[in-house]
This record gives C-alpha cells, sequence and structure tokens, in this order.
C-alpha cells in the first residue's frame, strides 16, 4: 500500500565533523560538518524541500552540534538515534595541486553501528517520504549499515517511496569486489541512480558516458544522472538522454559538490520538476558550491541557484 506522502525526502547515512585546510603552512582547518547524504539532506533543504534524516550519534558534543546544525537547516531529525556506546565520526580534508583528499577517523563510529533493528523506528519517516535517498558510503561503513540501507530501501519500495541512490565510492571503505556486489545490488533497487565518472570506471572498468548509462540501466535503475564534475551531466530515463553542460567557475574546493549535485536534484524532483530541468537546477546549484570551502557552508540556497540560471 502507498502511504500518504507528507515528506519530500528523508536520507539514510553518516554525518561526520569535517576539519577543512584552509592553509598549508603553518596548517590551519575551517571546523564545519560533512557527511555525504547528510550534506545532500542539508541541500535539499536549502532548495525549499521537506527533509529528515536516519542515522546514529554519539551522544558527545560533536553529536550535539550536529543535531543542532540540522535543526538550524530544516532537516527534521525525530528519528535520529543516538549512541552512547560509539563515537561521532570526523575526517580531514587537505588541498593540493591535484586536488582535495580525505584522511578519515571513523572506525567503530556511531553510525557504523546501524543495523536493521533500527529500520522499524524509521519505518513511518521512510513511508511519508517521496524519495528515500542513500549512497555507496551508506552500504560500505559496516557490514550492518550495509543491511541497514538494504532494510530501508525494501522499506520504502514496499511503500511506494522512490530511491535514490548516489554511487559515492569509497575504496578506503571495503574491498573492490564487495563494493562491486553491493552497489550493484542496490542499484537494482533504486528509482534512481547517480554515478560519478570515476566511480564507474573504477567499479566496471567503464569510460564512456553512454556505455555507463546503459549499464546502469541494465542494473535496473529507471533514471540515471551520470556526474561529470566540471563536465556538467547526462540524464537519461531509460528512453531519453539529454546533456547538460558543465559552467565555469573559480573553483576553490570541490568537497560535497556531488552531495550538493543529490540534494538540489531530488528536491527538485519532489517539487514536480521534470528529469531535464531538475538536473540543469542540480549542476548549478554544484557549480556554486565549488567556490568555498567546505561541505555545507558553500551549499546554496533556492534564491541564488535560481539567479545563476537566468540568461
Amino acid at each position: 500500500m502507498t502511504a500518504q506522502k507528507t515528506g519530500d525526502i528523508v536520507a539514510l547515512g553518516e554525518a561526520m565533523v569535517e576539519f577543512n585546510q584552509t592553509q598549508a603552512e603553518p596548517p590551519l582547518y575551517l571546523q564545519g560538518f560533512g557527511g555525504d547524504t547528510s550534506n545532500a539532506a542539508i541541500a535539499a533543504a536549502r532548495a525549499g524541500a521537506q527533509v529528515a534524516y536516519l542515522t546514529r550519534l554519539g551522544t558527545d558534543r560533536w553529536g550535539d552540534r550536529l543535531m543542532d546544525l540540522w535543526q538550524c537547516e530544516n532537516v527534521n531529525t525525530q528519528a535520529v538515534l543516538r549512541d552512547a556506546h560509539a563515537a561521532t565520526g570526523m575526517y580531514f580534508v587537505s588541498h593540493d595541486a591535484q586536488g582535495h583528499h580525505f584522511s578519515y577517523a571513523r572506525a567503530g563510529s556511531a553510525a557504523s553501528r546501524m543495523q536493521p533493528a533500527d529500520v522499524p523506528s524509521w519505518q513511518a519517516a521512510i513511508e511519508r517520504s517521496r524519495w528515500l535517498h542513500l549512497s555507496g558510503i551508506s552500504l560500505a561503513i559496516s557490514a550492518s549499515a550495509c543491511d541497514t540501507a538494504f532494510a530501508a530501501m525494501q522499506v520504502a519500495r514496499a511503500a511506494g517511496t522512490r530511491v535514490a541512490l548516489d554511487s559515492n565510492l569509497r575504496l578506503s571503505l571495503w574491498p573492490l569486489a564487495r563494493a562491486q556486489a553491493c552497489i550493484t545490488h542496490a542499484i537494482g533497487l533504486c528509482d534512481l541512480f547517480l554515478p560519478s565518472l570515476e566511480d564507474i570506471t573504477a567499479l566496471t572498468g567503464l569510460t564512456d558516458p553512454q556505455a555507463i548509462i546503459a549499464w546502469s540501466h541494465a542494473q535496473g535503475a529507471q533514471q540515471v544522472v551520470l556526474k561529470l564534475g566540471a563536465e556538467g551531466a547526462l540524464a537519461s530515463d531509460g528512453q531519453t538522454q539529454r546533456r547538460v553542460p558543465g559552467l565555469t567557475v573559480a573553483a576553490v574546493d570541490a568537497t560535497g559538490a556531488g552531495d550538493c549535485f543529490a540534494g538540489n536534484l531530488l528536491a527538485r524532483l519532489a517539487l514536480s520538476d521534470d528529469l531535464w530541468t531538475a538536473t540543469a537546477y542540480a549542476n548549478a546549484a554544484a557549480a556554486l558550491s565549488v567556490q568555498g570551502y567546505g561541505a555545507v557552508a558553500p551549499l546554496p540556497r533556492r534564491d541564488a541557484v535560481l539567479q545563476s540560471l537566468q540568461p
């Protein structure tokens, strides 16, 4: 039975504390927050969607700060679980000529202790939402988190809630063979797949965007939006493909750009845009986000994105 949809998006994954390097010598770091699906949830809320988040947090100060962040960003936290036996994860971002690099302190984090038994407490939030959003990282942080994600996806499918999956491949978290198996299975459970060119090349060896789109549909995804970074995006509904060109901007930090894209895309789809209009909006939002440091602070609000789309 399809539940009445009173919310737009519910996202599941790990939220983290971020320390982003703003100066090399002496090293200086800007403290913020990150975690791919949390970034996407905040991006979607800033785009005007009704959003909730599902995770476990430590009962530490950083967990409290993340709760405060979501509440300030109008992300519903009623279903967030607090774990007194594990810490909230954190990560560090450094920058050089090759791009941005991540170092994580997340082993044994509260979010990695998510388990399928948590899903009944999240069921109502999933059933009420139009979209459930997850990522490859949601699957990778632990075996129990992976099982939890699959259980949540099944609840969504039974309730008529559409499922979106961002590939977000992090081979530092799991072996390639397990990533291939789990992400491929997850694609078959999703309605919208959001791969990056780099991720799918690592997973499958494919490099041609058309071949990647075809492979993604073959795994079961009804809609696919291939993120091409500075080159824009290629969207497909299985019948039609459209390319959205990249935008030329002065990029300083690409941290969270893909998450910004995902959150804005889902927000616009939930607000009844078609796939092509939503992709163009998400592309513009992501271009704005890379012009500031950190995963959350540069996420644009709706007025700024609409202004950037003006001819």
